[in-house]
C-alpha cells in the first residue's frame, strides 16, 4: 500500500477530499460508468436469451467482440479509479465504483490491482514492475506472468467457484444455455485480458527504447485516434502520455498528445 501512497503523493492531483460538488470530469466519469455498465448488462441479457443456432456467423462474432470491448471498458473504469481520475471530487465514490468494476470484470481484488498498478507506474519496464516481462521476452510467457500478477491462485479459485454458482443458477432458474454463457461471458473475458495485455502492456513496453508506442513523437490523426479508442481505450497509442500525465482520464489522452 505504501507504493500506492507514494504514487499519489508524487502526483498531487489525485482524488481530492470528498465533497458534495461534482465537477465536469466527475460528470464525465459518471456518464461513462452508466453507459458501459448499462450496455454491458443489457447486451448480456440480450445475448443470453437468444439461441446460438439462430445467429449468423457475422452477428455471433460481432456480439462476442462487442461484449469484449464492453468488458475491457470495465477494467478501464477501474484503472481510472486507481489514479483517482474517474470521480476526482469524491474519493469514496471513485473507489467504490472501481471495486465494483473489477468484481464484475473477473472478481478481482481491487486493492491488489491498485498496488500492482502503482508499482507499474513507479518502476515502468524495470525490476519491480509487475506488468513487465523481466527476462521473459516471449509474449505468451509474458502474458502468463501478467495474469499471475493479478490472478493469484486464491483469486482464481474464488473466480471459478463463483462462476460455477452463477452459471448454475442461470441455467437452472432461467434456462440459459451453457454455450451462451461460454460464448458471451467467458470468451469475451479471455479476449479482453488478451486485449489489455497486448495493446495496453506488451506493445507499449516491449523494447521501450525503440518503441514508437512509448514515445511522445508518434503521429496523431483521425485514424490513429479512432484506432487508439477501439484497440484499448487510448492506452496503447497514447501510452507515453498516460505515464507522463497519469492524472489525465483516458478519454483526454489524445488532447494531451496534441
Amino acid at each position: 500500500m505504501n507504493d500506492y501512497n507514494n504514487l499519489r503523493s508524487n502526483n498531487s492531483a489525485d482524488c481530492s477530499p470528498q465533497n458534495n460538488v461534482f465537477r465536469s470530469d466527475d460528470w464525465n466519469g459518471i456518464l461513462i460508468v452508466i453507459a458501459i455498465l448499462s450496455l454491458w448488462f443489457t447486451s448480456l441479457f440480450t445475448v443470453l436469451s437468444v439461441s446460438v443456432l439462430n445467429i449468423s456467423w457475422f452477428w455471433l462474432i460481432a456480439s462476442i467482440l462487442g461484449r469484449t470491448y464492453l468488458h475491457t471498458g470495465l477494467f478501464i473504469i477501474a484503472h481510472d479509479t486507481m489514479h483517482g481520475n474517474l470521480i476526482p471530487s469524491n474519493r469514496t465514490l471513485n473507489n467504490t465504483i472501481g471495486r465494483l468494476a473489477v468484481v464484475i470484470y473477473a472478481l478481482l481484488p481491487y486493492d491488489r490491482c491498485r498496488i500492482n498498478h502503482a508499482n507499474h507506474h513507479r518502476y515502468p519496464s524495470q525490476t519491480g514492475d509487475p506488468d513487465f516481462h523481466g527476462s521473459i521476452s516471449h509474449p505468451i510467457f509474458w502474458y502468463c506472468k501478467f495474469l499471475s500478477e493479478y490472478f493469484s491462485w486464491r483469486s482464481l479459485i474464488i473466480f471459478l467457484a463463483s462462476m460455477i454458482v452463477i452459471f448454475g443458477g442461470l441455467i437452472i432458474l432461467f434456462k440459459v444455455d451453457l454455450i451462451n454463457l461460454i460464448l458471451f461471458w467467458l470468451v469475451p473475458l479471455v479476449i479482453s485480458s488478451l486485449q489489455l495485455f497486448f495493446f495496453g502492456t506488451y506493445l507499449p513496453h516491449h523494447q521501450v527504447s525503440q518503441n514508437p508506442n512509448f514515445s511522445p513523437r508518434i503521429e496523431s490523426n483521425f485514424y490513429s485516434i479512432l484506432w487508439s479508442l477501439f484497440s484499448c481505450y487510448n492506452f496503447g497509442h497514447y501510452h507515453w502520455e498516460h505515464h507522463e500525465y497519469p492524472k489525465t482520464p483516458w478519454y483526454r489522452l489524445p488532447s494531451i498528445h496534441q
